[in-house]
């Protein structure tokens, strides 16, 4: 329930994250909302209420001409509307649609009963400046079976939509539209009394679905869905009405720049926004989603976008979360695929609590409330990923001495494709907004070796005869805040022919200062962490011959002589360079049995003291020795 104005400013805030442009938000809110906003209206329109008095006995059809119906800031009127099968007279349905009658709506709505109500046009207009603006036609709205307040089946064969004014209107269109179970007096409850947001759910509607909805804008971008379908949609009431809240949030997301260095909202101005803003988000209440073949497409100068979702879905419950699958994205060579994305145990309750403290003037809005803003998450998965991304076309090369054909055929841009296999993120419990635990795994990220030729120690693997590579990647962290440390319960690195390097520790003196302190945290850590445990584990499956085939090869020495040499400055070298000591002597041997026959080797070091060492131990050491002094250390290779 929000506005095409309101996600179009915070589109606006967010573009530069993802598409780049707010109206592409606009594009993707504005068919949705101004549906959501305008469907109460004409329910309520089509329900018209009975009189408090006795109603005429005989069971008629009455025929209304020229119905209006206010609902907060929206405007619902029909040049027609049928009532069939009804007990009461023209006179008193016309009477009683007065919008200052003395008799609260829901009461009204509570007692109208009829066969069926209908409209061949029903208009839902919602007035404003600009992107807020907007007016949404239905055509051959029906009502069926209306008992006690409550629509059995409520239908429409379609609408147009227009959303902005001038050359900034957007239109749209949708196909048939149909919802069941259809409360009345808990719409005009919700819609227009207030609550104290903390009531039981009201359910609106039992089913909701959809079908065929096209929205376009001026400047080119295109929002296509297939099918729509909810279940169980309703909410609590809240202090201003739904009707207020929303009013509430369009006013307030129209004050906000789209600037990024624009000047805050005044402390008064946000804290309004934010308390109608955590009203709705904590009102609304979804039983499930699901839509289908959605697209966005768009006009850029260098060609056209394409997005598309083959299903999305949203389940509500205690492991509540969105699925994503069949997604693509295209612009002319680039393209990227994912066959299922999911995003488990999302709650909420964070960011509702954020903006309940925002809701209070004194409150400062700093990064650090804007970073509690972020809902929880459990985990994200993802499966199936591939991206072909074009590199630079560059022409062959002339012949020596002659010029370029100018008819030559232009060259052709190759192509570097990645794929991944599968991927995970799982976060422990939100401290300030982070996570305090978390782990994050890759799966078959298979890519040229060629693409990482400029990174750090990656960018060797093609000199030793790699021409892609299959990587694994897994990273498990926990914050420990009464301990003040953070555990590395695993880091690991492994490639397919290659090897596997592991890395698991503890550092210390990590407190909840980290999160709020004035300070960047990097340098933060710089005066407070401290090493305190660091296991090291190397494995080798092909990496190391390949790496001795290379250097022999370009030191021209034949490969047992170059592994020879090595073993000798591993087994007497390291041991004189780290000080002589006997950790030292163990690293070194454990090093040149490695050497000898590569498997794995084993590194494990100990802080001698309960605070580790800190940056200072390490910057201030006058040699390796120093630091190997302040250690326990255990070497060996298997």
């Amino acid at each position: 329930m929000n506005h095409p104005k309101g996600c179009a400013r915070l589109g606006q805030g967010r573009a530069r994250l993802g598409l780049g442009r707010a109206r592409l938000a606009r594009a993707v809110a504005a068919p949705a909302l101004a549906w959501s906003l305008a469907l109460p209206g004409a329910a309520g329109l089509l329900a018209v209420p009975a009189p408090a008095q006795e109603a005429a006995s005989a069971v008629q059809d009455v025929t209304l001409a020229d119905v209006l119906l206010p609902l907060g800031g929206t405007q619902v009127r029909a040049p027609k509307v049928t009532v069939s099968g009804t007990r009461l007279s023209k006179d008193e349905l016309t009477a009683l649609l007065r919008a200052d009658a003395p008799e609260p709506w829901p009461a009204r709505l509570a007692r109208l009963e009829a066969s069926s109500i209908s409209a061949p046009v029903l208009i839902a207009e919602r007035l404003g400046p600009g992107a807020a603006r907007q007016s949404v036609t239905y055509r051959e709205v029906t009502a069926r079976d209306v008992r006690a307040g409550r629509i059995a089946e409520l239908t429409s064969s379609g609408a147009a939509l227009t959303a902005g004014e001038g050359p900034e209107t957007g239109t749209g269109t949708y196909g048939p539209i149909r919802a069941t179970d259809v409360d009345l007096a808990a719409l005009a409850r919700l819609y227009a009394v207030p609550g104290d947001g903390k009531g039981t759910v009201q359910r609106l509607y039992a089913t909701v679905q959809v079908s065929d909805v096209v929205y376009s804008d001026p400047s080119g971008t295109t929002v296509k869905l297939g099918r729509l379908e909810g279940r169980d949609l309703g909410g609590r009431q809240v202090p201003a009405g739904w009707s207020g809240a929303l009013d509430a949030v369009v006013a307030g997301l129209a004050a906000v720049s789209p600037e990024p260095e624009a000047a805050p909202l005044p402390p008064a101005e946000r804290a309004k926004l934010a308390a109608a803003a955590a009203d709705l988000i904590g009102a609304l209440d979804v039983g499930s989603l699901e839509a289908r073949d959605l697209s966005l497409s768009e006009t850029e100068a260098d060609g056209p976008i394409l997005m598309e979702i083959g299903r999305l879905t949203y389940a509500s419950g205690p492991e509540a979360g969105l699925r994503l699958e069949g997604l693509a994205f295209t612009q002319g060579a680039k393209r990227a695929r994912l066959a299922r994305l999911a995003l488990t145990g999302v709650s909420l309750a964070p960011t509702i609590a954020t903006l309940r403290r925002l809701a209070k003037p004194e409150t400062v809005a700093g990064e650090d409330e804007l970073r509690r803003l972020m809902p929880a998450i459990g985990a994200v998965t993802l499966q199936e990923m591939t991206l072909d991304l074009p590199g630079e076309a560059k022409p062959e090369p002339a012949p020596k001495g002659a010029a370029r054909d100018p008819k030559a055929p232009a060259p052709v841009p190759p192509v570097t494709h990645v794929a991944l296999r599968d991927a995970a993120v799982s976060f422990g419990p939100l401290r300030d907004g982070v996570p305090t635990a978390g782990r994050f795994s890759l799966s078959g990220l298979v890519l040229p070796a060629a693409s990482v030729a400029e990174a750090p120690v990656l960018g060797a693997l093609p000199g030793y005869g790699y021409r892609d590579l299959d990587l694994t990647f897994v990273a498990d962290l926990a914050w420990d805040e009464a301990k003040r440390e953070v555990a590395f319960k695993e880091v690991t690195l492994s490639g397919r022919d290659m090897g596997s390097l592991r890395l698991a520790g503890t550092v210390g003196g990590i407190g909840p200062e980290i999160l709020s302190a004035k300070v960047p945290a990097s340098q933060l850590l710089m005066f407070t962490a401290s090493a305190k445990t660091l296991d090291l584990t190397v494995e080798n499956t092909g990496l190391f011959e390949r790496f001795i085939a290379a250097q022999s090869k370009n030191l021209s020495l034949k490969p047992e002589e170059l592994r020879q040499e090595y073993v000798s400055a591993s087994q007497f070298g390291v041991p004189v360079i780290l000080g002589g000591s006997n950790g030292a002597k163990a690293i070194g041997a454990a090093m040149a049995q490695f050497v000898t026959k590569p498997g794995r080797l084993v590194l494990s070091a100990r802080a001698k003291t309960e605070a580790g060492l800190g940056f200072a131990d390490f910057a201030f050491a006058r040699s390796p020795a120093a630091i190997l002094d302040k250690i326990d250390v255990d070497a060996k290779a298997e």
